[in-house]
């Protein structure tokens, strides 16, 4: 008998996927810092040769311009550094959420489990629109399994909310077939528009689940003071 995927275990199975890369993140900074340290320390002993080789009876003015250089110089490695740090977290940011829609087609081949996460989608849908009548727009493809997910949506739904729903799947207008999966629920004769795609429910859980992300693959940012 097959479970449905319930939103944990959705955001489960993507933290998974962040695991693996995990380690490499953690490298790639630390070789990012100490790459900074190696020039920070080349730029230094540069500053060093060049300013003492010039000492003579300005030795205070030369000195106060070499500590203003140095400032300088370390202020602007830990910027370049900072920025090849940043660059680097956001790559990795990238990659992870495109592997993510890779992956997302998988969901629709095993029928059952997709059966049960359509009907779930659906659902979502019913009761945020709370009308008398719908209609359901998926892939050709899917039509089978999702005019069985109709049905256990139908079911259920007069189980919760105690009153009959008609659902119409509306085969006028598929959704595109390069689509991952998922549905639309289409109420108030067409003019609102829930869109369950996989690939809509994927942007927005990059835009949910973000802060999370960064703070598993890289820890708390010391620096944010505020959060939403």
């Amino acid at each position: 008998m097959s479970h449905a995927m319930s939103d944990d275990q959705v955001a489960g199975e993507l933290k998974k996927m962040t695991m693996f890369i995990r380690q490499e993140a953690l490298e790639k900074a630390k070789e990012i810092q100490i790459k900074a340290d190696e020039e920070f320390a080349i730029e230094k002993s540069k500053l060093v040769r060049q300013e003492t080789s010039s000492i003579d009876s300005q030795y205070e003015k030369k000195f106060k311009q070499a500590s203003m250089s140095q400032q300088i110089t370390r202020s602007t490695l830990a910027n370049k550094t900072r920025l090849k740090v940043l660059s680097a977290r956001q790559e990795l940011l990238d990659d992870l959420f495109e592997k993510a829609r890779d992956q997302l087609k998988s969901y629709s081949e095993d029928k059952s489990k997709y059966q049960e996460i359509c009907k779930n989608l659906i659902l979502e849908g019913l009761y945020a629109l709370n009308e008398d009548r719908v209609a359901v727009r998926a892939r050709k493809e899917d039509y089978e399994v999702v005019k069985k997910s109709i049905d256990d949506a139908k079911k259920e739904y007069k189980e919760e909310v105690s009153k009959d729903i008609e659902i119409e799947l509306d085969e006028k207008n598929p959704q595109p077939e390069a689509s991952s999966g998922g549905v639309s629920i289409v109420g108030t004769g067409g003019r609102i528009d829930i869109n369950n795609t996989f690939e809509e429910r994927l942007k927005l859980l990059e835009t949910d689940a973000l802060p999370m992300v960064r703070t598993s693959l890289f820890g708390k940012n010391e620096n944010r003071k505020f959060y939403d």
